[in-house]
């Protein structure tokens, strides 16, 4: 198994006043050529959105764009004429396809927005756009890695174009979780969120990520109340 360690404070960082940003992988105006994504994982950002500012109107196209809300909510509308606020526990999925056009924006007036937006790399090119969002249930995420979007018609799971899938655990202290690959030949990126936790004989703290290829299984131990972001995706 091959293992490639994410530590929080290498991130790529962009202060623009009403958004603080930090990116996993190159990003807008910071590039790095070694962290150009992990398999078909693209984008990982983890915004801070001041009150009430946000992103105006802009394109995207042939991409699966996931955003998981941390703190605060978001305000979302398309020129597919979708239109929502997305708050902490709920996921959105947009495939952009042929092309859309949205915007976001802090929902609150007076406090801030944290959230995660993640490109994955479609499997077709020019498919049709489509808008989805659902709420889950925080009990199924105990101690488990409860899947949120899938390629793999995963029951109750947000549908992504690509045979990939994230899922997200919140692990007590002293507790484990156990995570089997879904797909041979797809890699596991996992990002903690909150909390510390012990991984194929590794130590990672908040915001920390790890990048695991030919992993088979995997035995997530918390040190530290901890909440995790596991992403599967193809390599290539």
């Amino acid at each position: 198994m091959k293992k490639l360690v994410y530590r929080s404070e290498d991130r790529g960082k962009a202060e623009h006043g009403w958004l603080h940003a930090k990116h996993s992988f190159s990003f807008g105006g910071w590039y790095d050529p070694n962290k150009m994504g992990f398999g078909l994982l693209r984008v990982l950002n983890d915004d801070i959105i001041e009150a009430a500012q946000g992103f105006g109107i802009h394109p995207h196209d042939n991409m699966e764009i996931i955003t998981i809300i941390l703190e605060g909510a978001l305000e979302h509308k398309d020129s597919m004429g979708s239109g929502s606020v997305i708050y902490p526990g709920e996921v959105q999925v947009m495939s952009a396809g042929t092309g859309i056009m949205h915007s976001e924006f802090n929902a609150s007036s007076e406090t801030r927005t944290n959230l995660l937006q993640i490109w994955i790399i479609p499997k077709e090119r020019n498919i049709k756009p489509k808008y989805d969002q659902k709420k889950f249930d925080p009990q199924e995420q105990q101690n488990n890695f409860k899947i949120l979007v899938s390629g793999f018609k995963d029951d109750n799971s947000l549908y992504i174009h690509q045979d990939a899938l994230i899922a997200h655990a919140g692990i007590e202290k002293g507790n484990s979780a156990e995570y089997k690959l879904r797909k041979n030949n797809n890699g596991i990126y996992l990002f903690v969120i909150d909390g510390a936790i012990e991984i194929a004989g590794e130590e990672l703290f908040r915001r920390d990520a790890i990048g695991l290829i030919d992993a088979g299984e995997l035995t997530v131990t918390a040190a530290e109340n901890s909440q995790l972001l596991l992403i599967e995706v193809p390599m290539n």
